[in-house]
């Protein structure tokens, strides 16, 4: 469903009539928007969507599409709706961040590396979809992997794996199962396929066998 595609949401008719409401009001006030995107979840509701979001996040990007701002001033209102807003509109602004900038020009990566500092395990997966595995710098996506195996993250939740990993990945990967190895506690599982490609030094598995 695209995000612009107001009308594919399930909606009430009462929960459509606010959100075209709120899209036309943001396209001619954009400070509209500072109290309408936390009224989402209240007109629209949270019902689970096929893409893994729910109702209220996919509407908020919508409300985020419909800024009529550019360059600084998208960045500064996009960073006050997330830095005021509730775990839940925090997790769809970081959801819609790749929406949000069109140009790909990776200004809004403070907002990623600010979660990645976090220890909210809902807002980390948030923040490390397609937009974190397009623009964060190549260390910087290490260690948020890293950080996704220390805080069990499942690994199949991080975007952009299969086209991000790489030897030095692996070797971070197989120092931390040799470490919880050493230390009587299991392994991760789903590491194992990132650290096979590049090393035949493969960490063990929870099982006590080589993965």
């Amino acid at each position: 469903m695209p995000l612009s595609d107001a009308a594919s949401l399930p909606l009430t008719p009462e929960a459509r009539a606010w959100l075209d409401s709120a899209l036309a009001e943001i396209a001619v006030d954009p400070r509209t928007i500072r109290p309408l995107f936390p009224a989402a979840r209240r007109h629209c509701g949270r019902a689970p969507l096929p893409d893994g979001r729910t109702v209220d996040e996919a509407a908020r990007a919508l409300l985020l599409a419909a800024l009529p701002l550019r360059d600084q001033a998208l960045v500064d209102e996009v960073t006050a709706l997330h830095r005021y807003g509730d775990p839940a509109e925090q997790r769809a602004v970081l959801r819609a961040l790749t929406q949000v900038d069109a140009d790909g020009t990776g200004r809004f990566l403070d907002l990623v590396r600010q979660t990645l500092r976090g220890n909210d395990n809902t807002l980390i997966e948030a923040a490390l979809g397609p937009y974190a595995a397009a623009h964060l710098p190549a260390d910087e996506y290490r260690q948020a992997v890293l950080k996704c195996v220390f805080c069990e993250i499942p690994l199949d939740r991080v975007a952009g794996l299969d086209d991000r990993a790489d030897a030095e990945l692996a070797r971070m990967l197989s120092d931390f199962a040799r470490e919880r190895t050493a230390a009587g506690r299991p392994v991760p599982e789903d590491i194992a396929p990132l650290v096979h490609p590049f090393t035949t030094d493969a960490p063990t598995s929870s099982s006590d066998e080589t993965v």
